[in-house]
């Protein structure tokens, strides 16, 4: 026995430090870390427990039957984030360029099985060069099994893939099949079809970075949610991410201790939004007034910039962020919004994380071109997501609030608990110089006097349909409070509605507008 013991203990020993110190120099000076330091950095000191480390692949041909390195080029297994369990894989690139194979497919559906069936979360760290080519269709339809995996876990557990070396073909859809994907610039890279086939098709020269680097799928495509410049601070910022969110659908996000009392005024916002309502201001310097310790976690911050999504906490409890922001495009709704938003509200749905919607929104951003690609489907997108939400809902009203897109931006009439509004709140169907030029057209047209004509009958709209208690008689706002009170009146709703259960139809699954 004592032999044996030191045999495996040698074994295990191999098993650890993975190919030889040359292939491990290699990744460090590409800037990368191993997998197994990536797995340290994220998980918390000395709790991973490695599943199927002495895993070998099977396959014969083109030379593999004299290439046989343990754990087949990913590493799998547990650990905690802040004591609660984390499961994670981690390509590593040393070993066949983090290929997927076989055995290295199946070890990945073993712990995405196990993943699911603890309730716990599941972290990718990508660093794999595609399908194994010399294993041929085995390689494809281990993709096939991820991807099952990933769409029956959708909802179910938190899914999380971070972006750490190129990943092309099937390596790069299973990420986009879960909810978070994390990348680091220069050395993460997402494409379907790379730069050397992109030039062989269609004859454009393009780098890798160019084609699908961490700022492009940041500003451009809207695939990255968080961008960072290195590792560490990534991984840093998967951990609080986690953090945040409950461990699966059936819990709860976690409750903090929350030191920032939840009664605190916030005054500041008076100043912040101005009356006016066409002046911009910055929506996430009201954000930071509201939520605990003005901390929140922006989502494809870079990406549709005219609606921010966060996360952050109110009383020590993870609540889900949705504001027009108006420092950008004036706050519209456009296609790239609409998807945005929807997605996140989605996502909190389906992990019980409460929605707070803040709205300044003069519409739906109007063009040919905005038509013709979609936004009435788009658009829809995000009405159905907040219509189908059954967590907290609740509507804060800043300024205006036009036309569709106030019913869109969670309005009582699609399902908000509550709706608060602000004094200087403006609801209509559109803005009073619009409304006064469709309405008086005539009247304005025969006068002798036009423009002060428009100019009262501008004011007469106003006071008599926009004014801030409009709603609020009518049962659309529940009620209009001080800006100051907030933060106050947040949590006091929140406190109300932490128990709230609302029943669906019986139905397989909805058919949501693509």
């Amino acid at each position: 026995m004592d032999e044996r013991l030191t045999e495996l203990s040698a074994l295990k020993e191999r098993v650890i430090a993975g190919p030889d110190a040359e292939a491990t120099a290699k990744q460090h000076a590409k800037g990368k870390l191993t997998a197994r330091e990536r797995i340290a950095l994220l998980l918390d000191a000395d709790s991973f427990t490695e599943v199927e480390g002495m895993r070998r692949h099977r396959a014969t041909g083109f030379g593999l039957e004299a290439r046989r390195p343990h754990t087949d080029g990913v590493v799998t297994g547990w650990g905690t984030v802040f004591g609660r369990t984390v499961f994670v894989y981690a390509h590593d690139f040393r070993i066949f360029g983090g290929a997927l194979g076989e055995a290295h497919a199946e070890k990945i559906h073993k712990l995405m099985d196990l993943a699911e069936a603890a309730g716990a979360p599941l972290v990718s760290l990508n660093d794999g060069a595609g399908a194994r080519i010399q294993e041929g269709v085995s390689a494809l339809a281990g993709y096939g099994g991820i991807f099952r995996r990933n769409t029956r876990s959708s909802g179910v557990i938190p899914q999380i893939s971070v972006m750490l070396g190129p990943c092309a073909g099937g390596a790069a859809y299973s990420p986009a099949l879960t909810d978070f994907v994390f990348m680091v610039r220069q050395t993460s890279q997402m494409f379907i079809t790379g730069p050397d086939v992109v030039q062989a098709v269609t004859g454009e020269s393009v780098s890798q970075n160019d084609l699908g680097g961490a700022d492009v799928h940041a500003t451009a495509s809207g695939v990255a949610h968080f961008v960072y410049d290195d590792e560490p601070s990534c991984l840093a910022d998967v951990r609080y991410l986690l953090s945040l969110l409950p461990a699966n659908n059936r819990e709860l996000p976690p409750a903090h201790e929350c030191l920032d009392p939840v009664d605190r005024r916030t005054d500041a916002l008076s100043a912040i939004v101005p009356a006016e309502p066409n002046k911009p201001y910055d929506i996430r310097e009201v954000i930071a007034q509201i939520v605990d310790d003005g901390d929140l976690f922006e989502c494809r911050a870079q990406w549709a910039p005219n609606i921010v999504c966060a996360l952050a906490r109110i009383g020590g409890r993870t609540v889900g962020v949705v504001a027009n922001q108006p420092a950008h495009l004036a706050g519209v709704l456009d296609i790239h919004a609409s998807q945005k938003g929807a997605r996140f509200v989605q996502f909190c749905d389906a992990f019980n994380i409460a929605l707070i919607t803040l709205v300044d929104v003069p519409g739906f951003l109007p063009g040919v071109g905005q038509e013709h690609e979609g936004i009435i489907r788009h658009g829809a997108k995000l009405l159905y997501a907040y219509c189908n939400a059954t967590v907290p809902r609740i509507q804060v009203i800043l300024r205006k609030a036009y036309g569709g897109a106030y019913i869109v931006m969670d309005s009582r009439s699609i399902g908000a608990d509550l709706s608060l509004a602000w004094p200087g709140n403006e609801i209509a169907v559109m803005g009073a110089e619009g409304a006064a030029n469709v309405i008086f057209r005539r009247e304005i047209a025969a006068a002798d006097d036009p423009d002060e004509v428009r100019r009262q009958k501008i004011k007469d709209y106003r006071e008599e349909l926009m004014h801030p208690y409009y709603a609020a008689e009518r049962g659309l706002v529940d009620d209009v409070i001080d800006p100051g009170d907030t933060r106050g009146a947040l949590a006091r709703a929140l406190d109300m509605l932490q128990a709230k259960h609302a029943s669906q139809p019986s139905r397989k699954h909805g058919n949501p507008p693509q």
